[in-house]
């Protein structure tokens, strides 16, 4: 079997996991909170350790057929001896029969151990109170969804993210124009000016991130920011215990290119706002070029609501950090088409009373 670490309590001998309101590590049964610091014990078996190999149970009536363990990893609790079966990128998560939290140490040693680790600021209640919050003045939202929805699941998830640095450096042409009217008795003048309007510099960026988990939508994660970077802190594996977390499926030069897009949208962004004063504004060249160095890994919080509702699956998240909750919700169709209705008809009255002021001038 591959290897587990779990946290036990020395008082009680309970399963202690990270409270994320005390920040420390707590034993739900004698209540002793302990500093995480004093737990790095457990983190140093990490930095020599290799990756977990597959191995399966050594009972002949368990073991799996041909194919069936592909893309798994077989783990033995070592509260309970229950079988845990995750897939390969699972990091930490329960034991299925007896709760208690586990982390695969071999998918968090070697190359796969992460710099730095965001911890929980906000927990499970948190998570719930935001999910209502966002059902709150939603008047297209159908009734029976507000009323009957029960959320399926709710995981509090370290996802893997890259963090990138970069230096550009951009050169941006840009035409530009201005207008001036005027008129007399006669005619009515416009006189357009045009410019042609360059700017050139460099901008830095630090830690821009990028998710790491072929399992999470990049656009959601995406949603979610920004994460206190200043809040992060070196990673030790006790800030997992309670949670669910996954090791990166999705290496860092894979993501390299979404994270040198959003570089330069930003760079670009940032140019465009110093050109002021202008009537319009077009651009006609843009170079931005990006120096970037080695990526940084981390685990970032992140709440996970599921829920089903007419046989389509809605998937909400919360920023374990700071609560950002994001997440599309149903469409009351017949509530829609009521309020287009209610609106064209507003649109069309008032277009009729400006039309009946004009023509009585």
């Amino acid at each position: 079997m591959a290897e587990l670490l779990e946290y036990k309590c020395p008082c009680c001998g309970g399963k202690i996991e990270f409270d994320s309101t005390a920040q420390k590590m707590k034993c739900p049964y004698c209540d002793t909170e302990f500093d995480v610091e004093t737990l790095r014990g457990y983190d140093d078996i990490l930095k020599e350790q290799k990756p977990d190999d597959l191995s399966a149970a050594s009972d002949p009536e368990n073991e799996w057929r041909d194919g069936e363990a592909d893309g798994l990893k077989i783990y033995s609790c070592k509260s309970c001896g229950g079988e845990i079966v995750a897939d390969e990128t699972t990091a930490a998560t329960h034991c299925p029969y007896c709760g208690n939290p586990v982390v695969m140490t071999g998918q968090l040693s070697g190359e796969l151990r992460p710099d730095l680790v965001i911890p929980f600021k906000l927990d499970k209640k948190a998570a719930k109170a935001a999910f209502s919050q966002h059902l709150t003045g939603k008047r297209l939202l159908p009734k029976v969804f507000r009323d009957q929805n029960h959320i399926d699941e709710i995981k509090g998830i370290y996802v893997p993210f890259w963090l990138y640095d970069a230096t550009a450096d951009a050169d941006i042409q840009y035409r530009g124009t201005r207008m001036r009217t005027w008129s007399d008795r006669d005619f009515i003048y416009t006189e357009t000016s045009h410019y042609s309007i360059t700017r050139g510099g460099s901008l830095a960026f630090r830690s821009v991130p990028a998710d790491g988990s072929s399992k999470m939508p990049d656009e959601l994660m995406e949603s979610l920011e920004p994460f206190n970077l200043s809040e992060a802190v070196d990673f030790q594996t006790a800030y997992l215990s309670g949670y669910f977390a996954d090791r990166y499926d999705v290496d860092s030069e894979q993501q390299r290119s979404r994270a040198k897009a959003r570089m330069k949208a930003s760079t670009e962004n940032a140019f465009r706002s110093t050109v002021n004063g202008y009537s319009t504004t077009t651009v006609e060249s843009s170079s931005v070029r990006l120096n970037s160095g080695k990526a940084k890994y981390a685990l970032f919080p992140v709440w996970i609501l599921n829920t089903n509702w007419n046989g389509k699956k809605f998937i909400f998240a919360m920023n374990g950090q700071t609560g950002k909750f994001v997440g599309d919700l149903p469409l009351d169709k017949n509530a829609y088409a009521a309020w287009f209705a209610g609106l064209t008809a507003a649109v069309g009255a008032a277009a009729y009373l400006l039309m009946w002021l004009i023509l009585s001038l």
